[in-house]
């Protein structure tokens, strides 16, 4: 076998290449992250065998930095192993007490550990393509949380132009309300406002839900508030309303190339009641290849959502916390799918129903009912077959 460790940087990569031996082929060498420097590499590789099926490439996870070496790898039919930086880290310091850390001793660091390690698992065409499904969830998830921060602004607004709007209406955060505020942006606009034209608007943005009768109401309602008479503030809400449509806008789009790459790839999670794409897309996307996991725990302790564990002595923790050290976006998802599943599947219902009925905190009873969840997920994607729940 031939090894290939290869430190990635922004703007150059550094390589090593050794053989199962010990006979080093290339010393640590380095090549410019272009196209050149690419071609460079394969050419060295080549050079020491032709049998690419005897040869394992090494790299470190450092995100969009090796995205592009990573699919030139892959696309000449080379196995690549993508490393986690914590995994070489530990190594390193396992191999010398002194903290040395260098491009070229890293390079040599990931050949080591390919030579070493034999449980690890090739990179696949399958994962390189899931990095895009992963971009357009965790760009969906900031759009979101942006989004939430927007509303609770236009909350906040509301709360300082007209306060008694709150109390008139389900939520503040619809299109009536909304078209409402951004033409009429503080109760003493609407306490002004033409009836006529109060009127028309509402019942046209609100699709006749709202006639002249609400019209009249918020009228009154706005000349007896008690809403301060800021234009500033008014044109923040104007403007904090325009960019929440513009973003609903923008997470519309990404939610439609999510749905239509999860229907590429196919799911049996979208079998689950209570998953849509958008969940079902957020799980596939930071969980990518189920056959790297063998259980479904170790899938829970990817999310950081096994239980901490503190022992020394005779003491031990008696309430242990969630660890929370893995990946933030797949414990999202799971924590916000088993709400909802627990809210539309019976079976779920039932034994979330039975935690809370064990004296359980709702949060906890989240949590093992997520535990339950992911079970089930593995099973069906190793099985590929459809949800049936038992009766």
């Amino acid at each position: 076998m031939i090894f290939i460790g290869i430190d990635v940087a922004k703007d150059k990569h550094d390589c090593f290449i050794v053989s199962s031996d010990g006979e080093v082929l290339f010393d640590v060498f380095t090549i410019t992250n272009t196209l050149d420097g690419f071609n460079d590499l394969l050419s060295k590789v080549k050079s020491v065998s032709k049998d690419l099926g005897i040869i394992k490439v090494g790299l470190e996870a450092t995100g969009h930095y090796s995205y592009n070496l990573l699919g030139f790898l892959l696309d000449n039919g080379l196995p690549t192993y993508v490393i986690n930086p914590l995994h070489t880290n530990l190594y390193r310091k396992s191999l010398s007490l002194r903290k040395t850390k260098t491009d070229k001793v890293d390079a040599r660091t990931i050949a080591s550990m390919l030579m070493s390690c034999v449980d690890l698992k090739p990179y696949t065409r399958a994962l390189y393509h899931n990095e895009e499904l992963k971009s357009l969830t965790r760009y969906r998830f900031d759009k979101v949380s942006e989004r939430a921060k927007l509303k609770s602004s236009v909350s906040r607004l509301v709360n300082i132009l007209f306060p008694e709007l709150e109390k008139m209406v389900p939520t503040i955060h619809m299109v009536s309300i909304y078209s409402l505020l951004t033409e009429f942006p503080s109760a003493n606009h609407i306490a002004s406002a033409n009836l006529t034209r109060l009127t028309n608007l509402l019942y046209t943005v609100s699709k006749g839900h709202y006639n002249r009768d609400t019209a009249i109401w918020f009228r009154e309602a706005a000349r007896k508030s008690i809403g301060s008479v800021m234009p500033a503030k008014s044109l923040e809400l104007k403007h904090t309303i325009k960019l929440i449509a513009e973003l609903t806008t923008e997470i519309n789009e990404i939610e439609a190339a999510i749905e239509s790459i999860v229907d590429s790839i196919g799911t049996t999670i979208l079998t689950i009641p209570g998953i849509g794409y958008t969940t079902a897309a957020a799980i596939l996307a930071e969980i990518g290849d189920f056959t790297n996991f063998e259980t479904p725990d170790k899938i829970l302790a990817f999310a950081g959502m096994s239980p901490s564990t503190y022992q020394s002595g005779q003491l031990s923790n008696c309430y242990a916390h969630m660890e929370k050290r893995g990946s933030k976006y797949l414990r999202y998802a799971l924590y916000n799918a088993t709400k909802y599943v627990c809210k539309w599947d019976s079976n779920f219902a039932t034994y979330f129903a039975k935690k809370r009925a064990e004296g359980k905190h709702y949060n906890v009873a989240i949590s093992h009912a997520t535990k339950k969840l992911v079970r089930l997920i593995f099973a069906l994607e190793k099985s590929r077959l459809p949800y049936i729940p038992v009766v």
